[in-house]
């Protein structure tokens, strides 16, 4: 790394690559675009690469520039982090958690895969919940400390990410007060009848109830489908449609939102994962949540 290397530099060109241009960046920073354009510009040649090259009307990285975005956010993550490691040191320390949440993943089974870590004395608990793939990106980039979602990381090369299976739980439909009695009658074939409410086809799961239903040779009544899976229960328990949810969350399911179980969707599973980013030194707490030999 050449002498003319700058932390003030790099930090210039983090905020260009996080804003996707030097116009919002200038912005951001209260600089003219001239300037924050010259200190990347003097960056990129004390690296020796470009880091930057035009998109359309905006700026996206190079593969160097990756690479150095990659430093940079740990760099500066660190930096923000600052403030509260020097309180932690004259005070009461805390332990610093940011859980990514799979917008799919049943919010009620969240509490339950999370308990092996809730009694953690000094616990400062950060819940993000997002797209499964954009949560990826931030896992890599180490804004996350671990994912949880309803399946394992794909396969890519460029994601240095690794999946741990933390359980599966039997999918079983529920019902509203107000549609309990059809649904009952003659389920599961009345759910071709009575209105039904799924996951969208980004849940995991969703392939599997249309496999079920497949073989079970129903056409469901389809009236709502959901992202989110506490849209999907809060619509269902307000009475717009029955609906399927993960077992493990029985009690609470229908103790908080007053809906019957109708029968087991038999065969039919969801699983659920927790995703860490591969690095050397893994979150303590972030161990805890893995399965013992895993």
């Amino acid at each position: 790394m050449g002498p003319g290397f700058s932390y003030r530099h790099l930090y210039y060109f983090w905020v260009v690559a996080k804003e996707g241009g030097m116009a919002r960046a200038a912005e951001r920073l209260g600089m003219a675009v001239q300037t924050v354009s010259t200190q990347v510009r003097e960056l990129e040649r004390s690296l020796g690469y470009a880091l930057l090259k035009p998109a359309g009307r905006g700026l996206v990285l190079t593969d160097a520039g990756l690479a150095a975005m990659r430093q940079a956010e740990q760099i500066f993550q660190l930096g923000e982090q600052l403030p509260a490691v020097v309180h932690d040191a004259v005070g009461t320390p805390t332990v610093r958690l940011v859980v990514g949440i799979a917008d799919e993943l049943p919010k009620l089974a969240v509490r339950s895969l999370m308990q092996p870590v809730m009694q953690e004395p000094h616990l400062r608990l950060l819940c993000l919940v997002d797209e499964f793939a954009d949560l990826l990106g931030d896992l890599a980039l180490h804004r996350l400390d671990v994912v949880l979602a309803d399946r394992a990381a794909p396969p890519n090369p460029n994601l240095k990410v690794y999946s741990h299976l933390l359980g599966a739980s039997p999918i079983t439909w529920y019902a509203p007060a107000s549609l309990y009695a059809a649904a009952r009658r003659g389920f599961p074939q009345s759910l071709a009848k009575v209105p039904v409410l799924l996951p969208t086809t980004h849940a995991a799961v969703r392939a599997r109830l249309d496999q079920w239903f497949e073989r079970e040779g129903i056409q469901p009544h389809v009236t709502g489908e959901f992202e989110d899976s506490a849209l999907l229960k809060t619509f269902g328990s307000a009475g717009m449609g029955v609906f399927p949810m993960a077992s493990l969350v029985h009690d609470e399911l229908t103790t908080r939102y007053g809906v019957k179980r109708l029968g087991d969707c038999a065969g039919v599973e969801e699983q659920f994962f927790a995703i860490g980013a591969s690095r050397k030194l893994l979150h303590p707490l972030v161990q805890k949540l893995f399965p013992a030999g895993s």
